[in-house]
């Protein structure tokens, strides 16, 4: 348990450890953002009822601390970018992210979540704690299509979202079946895959974030889910095809 613990600290505070000058864009790659899969309930929504209304699964790498982190973390910063992107549309985020969460306690709310708000789009982060707890990979991925099946077959279009990458951690928990699992998935049902694990190695490698760092650093790891928000917003608008309304992604 005292491993656990530690690993769960280690995660949740990576985004502190960024000592690098920060660039004023977002540097998104398109090859780590765009896939075949299409959004087609999010296109709907906007198209006819001017309206996107977005859940957010997730574990403890979706939230921020402290009294501003709920307004700072990714999910309302996808919202504000999306907001930006599409003039005239209502856009609403609902973050259910918490703490400590395998994949399976997340499917015992998915038939509560679609009955309550109807999302036409569920963003499922998922895969860390999984991998923390020794969750068996193929029950994991079972349980993550199961899941997905369940969310379309309830009306609702999904991304799925990968693992953090933070090098502090990877000697001490094993990502790769979990994350191969969640392409696997992606796949099969057809879903985009917002391939974070990717994206963020991607920022460490060309210097706009060092994730080795030590120490904690709440002002870029606010810039850090900004820049994941934006990310998502331009998946989303393209797995959509949505019109743009401003600018190229990332900016």
């Amino acid at each position: 348990m005292k491993t656990i613990a530690l690993v769960a600290a280690l995660l949740c505070g990576w985004a502190g450890s960024v000592l690098a000058q920060v660039p004023e864009h977002c540097d998104l790659p398109g090859y780590l953002l765009f896939s075949d899969s299409e959004l087609r309930r999010v296109a709907g929504a906007v198209r006819d009822h001017k309206r996107l209304d977005i859940a957010v699964l997730g574990t403890a790498s979706s939230l921020l601390a402290g009294a501003e982190g709920a307004s700072s973390a990714y999910p309302a910063r996808l919202q504000a970018a999306l907001a930006r992107r599409l003039p005239g549309v209502v856009v609403n985020v609902v973050s259910l992210a918490k703490s400590r969460q395998t994949t399976a306690d997340m499917t015992r709310e998915l038939k509560k979540l679609l009955a309550e708000m109807k999302p036409a789009l569920v963003l499922w982060q998922t895969g860390t704690f999984d991998a923390i707890r020794g969750v068996d990979p193929v029950q994991f991925r079972e349980t993550l299509e199961d899941g997905v099946a369940d969310l379309q077959a309830g009306g609702a279009d999904v991304v799925l979202i990968n693992m953090q990458y933070s090098p502090r951690t990877e000697s001490m928990i094993h990502i790769g079946a979990y994350a191969d699992s969640m392409r696997a998935v992606a796949r099969e049902r057809d879903v985009p895959l917002f391939d974070r694990l990717s994206l963020m190695r991607y920022w460490n490698d060309v210097g706009a974030f060092n994730f080795y760092a030590a120490g904690r650093d709440r002002a870029l790891a606010v810039k850090v889910h900004d820049c994941l928000g934006r990310a998502l917003a331009a998946l989303i608008v393209d797995a959509a095809k949505l019109e743009e309304a401003s600018g190229q992604a990332g900016q």
